[in-house]
């Protein structure tokens, strides 16, 4: 038997077998004969590497379906975005304020209704002591009064205890007083207890008592009484300390309306009325402006005015008071309290 290398039979012919396989055929994709072994590929099939495709029909075929959801998303992404920035619209037109300063809403014409500010007052010259405009009051009532039950702490931190009622006369109306008496005697209370008024002197001491003998009344008072009571020589609203019935008279048109030199400032005046009044419980007369430009004395006729000459020059028709103020030019400011330091 002859033996030969590995070499050989890979290259030599042997006259008793067939011919040798040419290298040719083994290679991937050639045709095979029936006699030819199986050719295997050198990588598994899974790993076998493809062309790349690039451009849009490589990105479609790397990614199928899901190619054509990215420009959705960035759609939707945009839109999120701009409704963040964007302020939110409230339904009455205005803005979310986390979001941005309000919106005014929008109008279709001029507004219907327009401010009007107060009229800068001529304290020198204005015919301060007419009656100021605003709602209605009551003119006559029956002369009659029914007192607002209700007691307080004595106010004030020495001299004389004086103890007073409050009451409203028959035929006010409610309107007058807001519809609430016990709210009008809350009101009078806290003006008679505010330390700036009679009692921050240190000379008074003030209480409001429930039944028995009071030192005076605080009355709200038609003006058709007010009249009566007061006198009407000087033509103009006034209020005044009757004493012969012990009554603080306050007038319900001055209550309602005020007094020019005050503005629109009512409350201010009516602290001004009940301080006035009570300090003639107290004895104290009238007075006029003292220096030119300050704050004018409680005890001057402020629902008059504050100019020195218009108040002498009313007077002047008044016994009572013809020389309770000199006319010499001083002006001075409204003020309500006896004790405004």
């Amino acid at each position: 038997m002859n033996r030969t290398s590995q070499g050989a039979r890979d290259t030599a012919p042997s006259s008793d077998g067939p011919p040798p396989l040419s290298e040719e055929r083994y290679r991937r994709g050639t045709r095979r004969t029936g006699a030819e072994p199986l050719a295997a590929a050198w990588e598994p099939a899974g790993r076998r590497r493809r062309k790349r495709r690039r451009g849009l029909k490589g990105l479609i075929a790397g990614y199928g379906w899901r190619i054509y959801a990215i420009p959705v998303l960035l759609v939707l992404t945009a839109l999120v975005v701009l409704d963040t920035a964007a302020p939110s619209t409230s339904a009455d037109g205005g803005t979310n304020p986390t979001t941005g300063p309000p919106t005014p809403p929008a109008t279709s014409g001029p507004p219907e209704a327009t401010e009007k500010p107060p009229v800068d007052v001529d304290l020198k010259n204005f015919p301060t002591a007419q009656l100021p405009d605003g709602p209605k009051f009551s003119e006559q009532g029956a002369g009659t009064f029914a007192v607002v039950p209700g007691g307080t702490q004595p106010a004030g931190t020495g001299g004389k205890l004086y103890k007073y009622a409050i009451a409203i006369e028959d035929g006010v109306e409610p309107a007058d007083y807001n519809g609430d008496r016990e709210a009008f005697a809350r009101t009078v209370d806290g003006i008679l207890a505010d330390p700036r008024s009679w009692v921050g002197t240190g000379q008074v001491t003030m209480q409001r008592v429930e039944g028995g003998p009071v030192d005076f009344t605080v009355s709200l008072t038609t003006t058709g009484t007010t009249h009566a009571l007061c006198g009407f020589q000087i033509q103009f609203e006034s209020s005044c300390w009757h004493p012969g019935t012990e009554r603080v008279v306050i007038n319900v048109a001055r209550w309602v309306r005020g007094g020019k030199v005050y503005g629109s400032d009512l409350s201010a005046y009516r602290t001004y009325a009940i301080n006035h009044e009570v300090g003639h419980v107290l004895k104290n007369p009238h007075e006029g402006c003292k220096e030119n430009g300050k704050a004018a004395p409680v005890m001057m006729q402020q629902s008059f005015g504050v100019a020195n000459d218009y108040v002498a020059q009313l007077n002047s028709v008044d016994s009572s008071n013809r020389y309770a103020v000199e006319a010499n030019g001083l002006v001075c400011t409204p003020n309500p309290f006896p004790n405004a330091q």
